[in-house]
């Protein structure tokens, strides 16, 4: 390769990483907080979805500084979902959300009961708020029925336990109702028992994304 080529071809393969990794950094990375019942089970749920890069379970809406899973009062189980926006919308992914609770309770998420488990969308600006809106006002006019899910401010998130993330896969042996498991089988007879996605199929029918599981 002549001197005059390599000079000109060394300058354009640097504008071409350079605009390459500039789309890279471009995506436009979000998050948001949302409260559906068990933590393990939002959980698991949306770390299948396409665009979602990270899922945390752990504590919203509170006041205290270190809530924990045997006191958090004030608190609900909730999960941080970090997503690409350019890959799921945030309509879309909150769309996905409402179509996997049951948000006409306002006392619990199916076999779980009481505040911890009510169910809400945390918003952080007036962007995700507008879209938290859309997506509460379609899923409400595909179920027609009265939305209970609130659409919140300020979710103070606080990460769970360690022994709390990834749940649904872990290998770990723990004590159930029907004897020791492996914490995978455990969180699926959790959620055979709890009758999360019976109830989800009952209200959602073929628009049920997760009912799968």
């Amino acid at each position: 390769m002549s001197n005059i080529v390599k000079r000109l071809l060394v300058p354009a393969l640097i504008l071409i990483a350079v605009a390459i990794g500039g789309r890279a950094q471009a995506r436009d990375t979000q998050t948001i907080v949302v409260a559906g019942g068990c933590f393990w089970c939002v959980e698991s749920d949306f770390e299948s979805v396409r665009g979602v890069s990270d899922v945390v379970s752990g504590y919203a809406g509170g006041t205290s500084a270190n809530p924990t899973y045997e006191n958090h009062s004030g608190y609900i189980e909730a999960v941080r979902i970090t997503y690409d926006a350019d890959q799921i919308s945030t309509t879309d992914l909150l769309g996905l959300f409402f179509r996997s609770i049951d948000p006409t309770d306002a006392g619990g998420q199916f076999c779980d009961r009481g505040e911890s488990y009510t169910t809400a969308v945390f918003v952080s600006n007036s962007s995700q708020r507008s879209a938290a809106e859309a997506a509460k006002a379609s899923a409400q006019a595909a179920l027609g029925r009265q939305i209970v899910t609130p659409i919140r401010s300020n979710p103070n998130f606080r990460n769970a336990e360690a022994y709390h993330q990834n749940y649904y896969r872990g290998s770990n042996i723990v004590l159930t109702r029907r004897g020791p498991k492996r914490q995978s089988e455990a969180y699926k007879f959790y959620r055979d028992a709890c009758g999360r996605d019976a109830r989800v199929i009952q209200l959602w029918g073929s628009d049920a994304p997760f009912a799968h599981h």
